[in-house]
C-alpha cells in the first residue's frame, strides 16, 4: 500500500532550549507547504522532552500545533518510541500515516516532507535522507575534510535520526525503535529490512543539523565529527 494520508513528524529534544525554536519554525514552514500543496494530508508535530532541566518544553508548546510529551526517560531511542507512540495515536492508527523523524538541534528544508511522501507514493518504505553539520560550528579543517568526504547532492545512504521517513505500518512491523541510548536509528532500519521492508537513500532534502562535538552520548555524530572526520581524509604518510 503506497498512499500516504498523513504524516507525523517526532522530534525528541533534550535540553534543547536554544536550538528546538528554530527546528519547529523549519519544521512547521514544512508542514504548511506541505498541506497547501497536498489537499487532505493532515501533519502531526510531537516534541518529545526528554529529561530536560531547561525550557524545552515551554518553547516546544509555545509553537501552534505542536503536541509536547514530556518524559524521563534519558533514552533517544525510547523518546522517540514514545512520540511515535503519541503520533500514531493522534493520527487515529498506523494505515496511511507516514512518520518523519528529525532532532531538536535540526533544521529540515521546506520540501522535506513533500520528498518523502513523493518516494512514498512511488512504493519505497523507507526514506534514507541526507545529513550535513552546521559549518559555522567546525573548524576550517572540519569543513574541508567534510567537503572532500561527502559530495553534494550524492546520497551515501547513512542512516541518521535527524532526516528518517518510513510507513508506521513498516516501522510496528519492525518493532518499533528499539530502547537505546543511540544508534537506534540504525537498528530500526536495519529491523525494518529484515522484516522485508523497501528504503531509499536519497539527498535531495538535506538536513542541516548541529555540528557540537560533544553530544548528549559518548559516541553518535558528534564523536563522529570530533575523532572520525579530518582523521578519513588523510593519507597514511601524513603527520
Amino acid at each position: 500500500m503506497t498512499g500516504v494520508h498523513r504524516i507525523a513528524v517526532v522530534i525528541p529534544a533534550r535540553d534543547e532550549e536554544p536550538l528546538v525554536g528554530r527546528c519547529l519554525e523549519s519544521v512547521l514552514d514544512a508542514r504548511r507547504l506541505t498541506e497547501a500543496r497536498l489537499p487532505g494530508v493532515r501533519v502531526i508535530v510531537v516534541v518529545v522532552a526528554d529529561s530536560c532541566t531547561d525550557a524545552t518544553a515551554a518553547v516546544a508548546r509555545s509553537a501552534e500545533g505542536v503536541t509536547v510529551v514530556e518524559t524521563d526517560a534519558a533514552n533517544v531511542g525510547l523518546a522517540r518510541s514514545i512520540g511515535v507512540e503519541t503520533a500514531v495515536a493522534l493520527a487515529g492508527g498506523a494505515d496511511g500515516l507516514w512518520i518523519a523523524n528529525t532532532d531538536a538541534d535540526s533544521v529540515v528544508p521546506r520540501r522535506w516532507l513533500l520528498e518523502q511522501v513523493r518516494l512514498a507514493r512511488l512504493g519505497t518504505d523507507i526514506v534514507v535522507g541526507t545529513v550535513r553539520p552546521e559549518f559555522a560550528d567546525l573548524s576550517p579543517e572540519q569543513v574541508r575534510a567534510w567537503r572532500a568526504t561527502h559530495p553534494r547532492g550524492r546520497a551515501n545512504g547513512h542512516v541518521h535520526g535527524a532526516n528518517l521517513g518510513l510507513r508506521a505500518t513498516a516501522y510496528l512491523a519492525a518493532g518499533g525503535f528499539p530502547h537505546l541510548a543511540e544508534h537506534e536509528d540504525v537498528e530500526l532500519v536495519e529491523r525494518c529490512l529484515l522484516a522485508g521492508a523497501t528504503s531509499t537513500a536519497t539527498a535531495r532534502c538535506e538536513v542541516v543539523t548541529s555540528g557540537r562535538q560533544y553530544g548528549r552520548t559518548p559516541g553518535g555524530y558528534a564523536r563522529h565529527l570530533r575523532t572520525e572526520l579530518v582523521p578519513a581524509t588523510r593519507s597514511p604518510e601524513s603527520p
